[in-house]
Parts: C-alpha cells; structure tokens; sequence
C-alpha cells in the first residue's frame, strides 16, 4: 500500500511538473491599446495571467498595463545609447545599424528579446567614405 500511494504521488508530481514545463511555453494573446485609442493584439510566449477575457474559440485575451507606445519607451533608450557611443569612436562610421528584438508581456510591458541570459543586439557599421568626399 505504501509503495502504490509513492507511486501514484510521484506521477501526481512529474504530471504538475510536465503541466507547469508546457504552461510556461504556451502562447497567448495580449491586447496592448495604442496612444490614438486602438488597440493591437500581440500572441506572447507566457503564461496566462489574471486579468483574461475570453475570447471566441477557446482563446483568452489578457489586457496589458500600458500601452504599446510606453511599452517600447522602456526599450528605445537603449538602442539610443548603443548608437550614442559607437559615433563617439575615433574613426566614427558612416552609417550605424542597430536590430534588436523586442518581446512583449503582460507584465513587463517590451523587453529587449533574447534567446540566452545575454542580451541581444546586433550591430552593423560602414565605413563608406562619403562624409571625407563632401568635406573636400
């Protein structure tokens, strides 16, 4: 008896493991208003928090806590600083190219994307020579 209810406790823990492990990566909707009054739906890889509204087709749309533009508010002054230094460089390039990803979440808001604990940015510079021909 005691060896069948380890059993049946141990399976009960790997289901809640397994169920937690997959609502983590479950994909759902997240409806972020914009400053003119519209509203954007965003799919999100989180899971679901309070605050959902049901949708038609079993979806659920959670409401974000600010709007999209002040989400990426939070994420912009980064990009700007990246692009900041690199002009201060003693042979400055030409043309700077800065990708990043974005990633929205309920909570958060937008946070700069990443597939590791690192964050993410792509840089690019070219050097082209026309800033040296237009001051001849």
């Amino acid at each position: 008896m005691l060896i069948s209810s380890f059993i049946l406790c141990r399976h009960i823990i790997e289901d809640q493991k397994t169920y937690l492990a997959w609502r983590k990566k479950v994909k759902h909707l997240v409806e972020f208003p914009l400053e003119d009054g519209s509203n954007i739906v965003v799919e999100v890889d989180e899971p679901e928090t309070s605050g959902t509204v049901r949708a038609g087709r079993g979806d659920t749309i959670a409401k974000a806590r600010e709007t999209l533009e002040e989400a990426l508010d939070k994420v912009l002054p980064a990009a700007k600083s990246v692009v900041e230094k690199l002009r201060t460089m003693g042979n400055a390039p030409d043309e700077i190219e800065v990708a990043f990803g974005v990633k929205l979440t309920t909570t958060a808001g937008a946070v700069i994307a990443s597939a590791t604990a690192e964050a993410n940015f792509d840089v690019t510079l070219r050097w082209t020579g026309k800033a040296k021909d237009e001051g001849s």
